[in-house]
């Protein structure tokens, strides 16, 4: 049975971070990864270029804000820039400050921590999938499937949540927390495409524009976000309804009816589209709005209005007709029905309650030598970098403090 100062369960970004971190305080450390390599979510973050930071992230960028910010004292944005430059990864900042390697390849930052793991000396074993966790006399003892046993007198839980379940995220690291006393909040998809109740979802299916969407909650707006939009067969997706999908989803959970309300036009106001249609008068209306709006919406639109001949004059419409037109226009509200699941969503929403961890450590209240790392806990960020972030600042807080109390 070997024994090793840290212990580390799960290789992915955290997992790889808090080995390196505790390698530095010159502890024996050991990494377990249930996939044959470590790193495999790495590879497919923001679409193969890796997206491993934001400039200008804070703490409340998240959902538990008062606790990501005495983790963010321990490594911040900002140290994570000049950690990653010293391992010559270049970053590449882009718009709303997403940063990227300047190779704009996620194999970069792999390939560099493969080395660092290998020259530093931490032991990786891969193909280890942990089947028990214990923890007596002030050791654990670590159990895989295949009856191998480590000992270590720290542990670093960092298993990842239950999003994208074909990289091994699947849940096992909550089992594991659970059998040591933890509590797990109630876990669902974050950062995800959502799906809509209309009946014009095929029409709409691969309509891309750039727009303006809100949360709506008992008909008040609770968030509201700006850029592209993706209409699909089954619902929206897009960077804005990403950003939506957190809180539509907790409220979904709740059996809380939600809905998303679609801007279309928000640069002109309703004198304005009035004009244009008293300009247009004498025009089709389905004319009318070309250069005004996507072509693929103008029908769904008009038939939402309840306007059936969608080619009658401007002049031959009722004010009432024109106002529900305008109306649509300035707001189309789509109740949504669902969402896509874990296999679809970049991120989990809850996991190990926050109450129970020490957000400058990383260390459990409960048991100790027991740390946590990245989004196995119930933290989770905006699209942008900014829960890659979350994976290192965590996995440095976890990594060095259980380095440090060997």
């Amino acid at each position: 049975m070997t024994k090793y100062d840290v212990i580390i369960i799960g290789g992915g970004a955290s997992g790889i971070f808090a080995a390196l971190a505790a390698k530095e305080q010159n502890a024996s450390v050991c990494l377990l990864e249930r996939n044959p390599r470590v790193g495999k979510k790495i590879l497919v973050t923001g679409n193969g270029r890796c997206n491993y930071t934001n400039v200008t992230a804070t703490a409340d960028d998240y959902n538990h804000p008062d606790f990501v910010s005495k983790t963010f004292q321990v490594f911040s944005p900002a140290a994570t820039l000049e950690y990653f430059q010293n391992l010559g990864i270049v970053p590449k900042v882009e718009e709303l400050g997403k940063t990227y390697p300047l190779s704009e390849q996620a194999s970069s930052l792999v390939d560099v921590f493969l080395y660092r793991l290998q020259v530093s000396g931490v032991d990786v074993v891969c193909d280890a999938l942990v089947q028990d966790l214990k923890h007596k006399n002030h050791l654990f003892t670590v159990t895989l499937q295949d009856g191998t046993e480590y000992t270590a007198d720290h542990v670093i839980l960092a298993t990842g949540g239950r999003a994208m379940p074909g990289s091994g995220s699947d849940g096992v690291g909550y089992n594991l927390a659970k059998k040591l006393g933890h509590t797990v909040t109630p876990v669902f998809p974050s950062l995800v495409k959502l799906k809509l109740e209309s009946p014009y979802l095929k029409a709409l299916d691969g309509c891309k524009i750039s727009g303006k969407v809100q949360l709506m909650h008992h008909q008040t707006a609770i968030q509201e976000e700006v850029g592209d939009i993706l209409f699909t067969d089954y619902g929206i997706s897009g960077p804005t309804i990403l950003q939506l999908s957190r809180k539509a989803n907790e409220l979904m959970a709740k059996n809380e009816a939600v809905s998303l309300k679609i801007i279309l036009v928000s640069s002109l106001n309703r004198i304005d589209l009035m004009k244009r249609f008293e300009l247009a008068k004498e025009q089709p209306l389905d004319f009318s709005l070309i250069g005004l709006i996507h072509k693929r919406l103008i029908s769904p639109l008009l038939k939402e209005a309840g306007i059936q001949k969608q080619s009658t004059l401007v002049s031959e419409l009722s004010q009432g007709e024109i106002h529900r037109i305008i109306d649509l226009l300035f707001g189309w509200n789509i109740p949504v029905s669902g969402t896509k699941g874990f296999e679809d969503a970049q991120v989990t929403a809850g996991g190990i309650a926050t109450t129970e961890i020490n957000p400058e450590t990383m260390e459990s209240k409960k048991v100790p030598g027991l740390y946590f790392a990245g989004e196995i806990i119930d933290i989770d960020g905006r699209c942008g970098g900014y829960n890659l972030q979350w994976a290192w600042s965590s996995a440095y807080a976890a990594g060095t403090h259980a380095a440090a109390e060997q």
